[in-house]
């Protein structure tokens, strides 16, 4: 028996990087997934990869801020398979900005994502995997993507880790109303450190400009060697976390966050 038998999971951002990674290792762990992104294209053929490899999987279109293409993306998952044990809000966005250079408008898109994305996808998905929970031995499941930025202070782009800070305790707060409430769903964060994705790329990019450079190998660099660890993380490395807080191997975890970022916060 795997893992994630039985279970439903959708994953917001889903189409490529970490999003993708979780959503291939969940269904080789035994979940039917909803793979659910504004790339299209990217995210059908994330969808068709997993099934072509033996798993079950839909692609659904969501914008995390809009809270009619959450209720859309809802009814397809449930309505296809039934019922929503882990819902995962992945997607997110870095600016790599400084707070003199920002503008407003690219401050409410980071809040729109990284926010309002999270307090929707919890507020939206809490009818299906309440209903999912009564039916499990450890209920159901909400595993949110923060960051390290979102524990220590950011270097390279303060308002991201301003967002981040807010998904930490939104998490520990959500965990513990819910528990109150008995809904018996656990929520629990996830925070990457550098990982080599796209996102990953952005932040190294402004890494180099802050160098004054455009060379983004020297960021790499310099990001390796002040690893603990001594490299990049990758996707399948935080995947793997969030399959486990997923899992029932976490199911005395709540209002926690997983720390995976190479050492870097320990020093």
């Amino acid at each position: 028996m795997n893992r994630l038998d039985g279970k439903v999971a959708l994953i917001t951002g889903a189409a490529r990087g970490i999003g993708a990674a979780t959503a291939r290792l969940m269904a080789e762990a035994g979940a039917q997934v909803a793979v659910a992104d504004v790339l299209d294209e990217r995210g059908r053929e994330t969808a068709r990869a997993i099934e072509g490899a033996g798993g079950a999987a839909i692609y659904v279109h969501l914008d995390v801020t809009a809270e009619a293409s959450w209720q859309a993306a809802l009814a397809a998952v449930t309505g296809r398979f039934g019922k929503l044990d882990v819902l995962v809000n992945n997607a997110g966005l870095f600016l790599g900005k400084d707070i003199e250079s920002v503008s407003l408008a690219e401050w409410e898109r980071l809040s729109a994502v990284n926010l309002t994305g999270v307090f929707l996808g919890t507020k939206l998905a809490l009818p299906a995997l309440r209903a999912a929970a009564q039916h499990s031995a450890h209920g159901s499941v909400i595993v949110n993507l923060a960051s390290t930025a979102g524990l220590v202070g950011s270097t390279q782009d303060p308002l991201y880790s301003m967002t981040k800070g807010g998904v930490t305790l939104f998490t520990k707060s959500a965990a513990l109303e819910f528990a109150r409430k008995g809904y018996r769903i656990r929520v629990n964060s996830m925070h990457p450190g550098t990982i080599d994705t796209d996102m990953g790329d952005q932040v190294l990019a402004s890494r180099a400009r802050n160098l004054g450079t455009n060379d983004i190998e020297a960021a790499r660099r310099q990001v390796v060697e002040r690893l603990p660890i001594g490299r990049m993380g990758t996707p399948d490395d935080i995947a793997k976390g969030i399959v486990f807080l997923a899992s029932d191997d976490a199911a005395f975890m709540t209002g926690a966050g997983l720390v995976l970022d190479g050492g870097i916060t320990a020093q």
